[in-house]
């Protein structure tokens, strides 16, 4: 039987683990993207294993909660007004799944993804240089007092039936445990066995690297089209050229979707504009990386120095960062790092590809040999090498015992 030869598009954390996975199991693999690898929403992010969040923005309540959030700019959540008439149709759907039956079902795929994270990202990076980037800790929750951990009970709730139950701490031992806090912040929920990576884009580019020296193939160019005229894949034209293939694996983020409609599917999937704020040799760090609940914001101490992220706006795909976002993550930062300085800093804004469902497409389009790998919302970084180990189980007839179900790429066709 001849060797199989599978293009990934898009060289995130997603496509680069199924690129390996693919050629450990003896594939031809070309991986292509219009960018260098890893410089996408793989760059930008809060670098965190987070495997214990399991829970969607659309928990029940949010509907009601919505336009108060939106009204209060104390409140990390931003809209571009002049987007809203284009918004409207995918937010329409995007709220009908904030109540309880959707939210605990949509909980239950993402666990499947993110729940054993740190052991995916070290299997894919074993015995690797790569392996260096990641960096095992807890992943601690900070409230201002019990009241306001109490208050996100729901979201605690499926994080215990996914198994993460944290340990509580309070009154003087919070900043014993993390000195960086604020005075006013007298609440820890601490998750063990968690982690992060120390530089998201140095790792992927070294997941690359690793790709190449098993003789697989990374090509910069912009995918254009997919030759299906047998109905089935044959070809991916780029503005390179064409490149012929037995297979081929879309995960190129939010760039996906106008390529999904080249097979006839309009995936209801919409740009979340993230930032971030990486501050530079910073005068203090957090012992681990921790979600601050009252700005809604992740703090990580990677090596570029301190970097907080986290501010949520939706208004496309243009590249000019906003400025009401970046002034809240900085006021934020300020109120409970109250003491830390920095000697520089450095703002970024990418685009996190987000499904009206919050499930990622994971699965083959029909029988196209055109497989999907996009859509994860907030969790690329943390379930990249899981969907990667996925996508390449199913290109390899290899059985798993996960329900695909839950991420079928053609679950919008007839209603988008």
């Amino acid at each position: 039987m001849s060797i199989q030869h599978t293009i990934i598009v898009g060289a995130g954390i997603v496509g680069a683990a199924t690129a390996i996975w693919l050629k450990r199991a003896g594939h031809e693999v070309t991986l292509i993207d219009k960018g260098e690898p890893g410089m996408g929403a793989s760059y930008g992010n809060a670098c965190i294993l987070a495997a214990c969040s399991v829970a969607p923005v659309t928990t029940p309540g949010l509907i009601l909660k919505g336009p108060k959030y939106l009204a209060d700019p104390n409140f990390p959540l931003f809209l571009r007004w002049g987007y809203l008439p284009k918004l409207v149709p995918w937010l329409v759907r995007y709220l009908s799944h904030a109540n309880d039956k959707d939210t605990r079902r949509i909980a239950q795929g993402i666990t499947t993804i993110v729940g054993d994270s740190v052991e995916q990202h070290q299997a894919l990076t074993r015995g690797t240089d790569a392996a260096k980037w990641i960096q095992e800790s807890e992943y601690n929750f900070v409230y201002n007092d019990r009241a306001a951990f109490e208050a996100d009970a729901y979201t605690w709730e499926l994080r215990r039936e996914a198994g993460f139950v944290p340990e509580l701490i309070e009154g003087p031992a919070v900043h014993e445990k993390e000195p960086i806090l604020s005075k006013s912040v007298n609440f820890l929920a601490v998750n063990k066995n968690h982690g992060y990576i120390l530089n998201p884009g140095n790792y992927v580019a070294d997941l690359v690297k690793l790709l190449q020296e098993m003789g697989g193939k990374f090509i910069q160019a912009e995918v254009k089209d997919f030759d299906l005229s047998g109905g089935r894949i044959s070809a991916v034209d780029t503005d390179q050229g064409r490149f012929h293939c037995d297979n081929a694996v879309l995960a190129a983020g939010v760039w996906s979707k106008p390529l999904m409609a080249k097979l006839g599917i309009n995936v209801p999937l919409e740009a979340e504009r993230g930032y971030h704020v990486v501050y530079k040799n910073p005068s203090q760090r957090p012992n681990n990386p921790m979600m601050l609940a009252s700005g809604k914001f992740v703090a990580t101490p990677m090596d570029q120095g301190l970097r907080c992220a986290g501010i949520v706006e939706f208004g496309g795909l243009s590249d000019t960062p906003s400025k009401p976002p970046l002034k809240l993550l900085r006021k934020k930062v300020k109120e409970v790092f109250p003491d830390m300085t920095a000697e520089s800093d450095e703002e970024w804004l990418g685009f996190r590809p987000a499904p009206t469902d919050s499930l990622p497409l994971i699965g083959e389009v029909g029988k196209t040999g055109v497989y999907t790998a996009f859509g994860h919302h907030h969790i690329g970084l943390t379930g990249g090498p899981k969907t990667g180990r996925m996508v390449a189980d199913l290109i390899t007839d290899k059985r798993s015992n996960n329900d695909m179900s839950p991420y079928e790429p053609k679950r919008f066709a007839k209603r988008a």
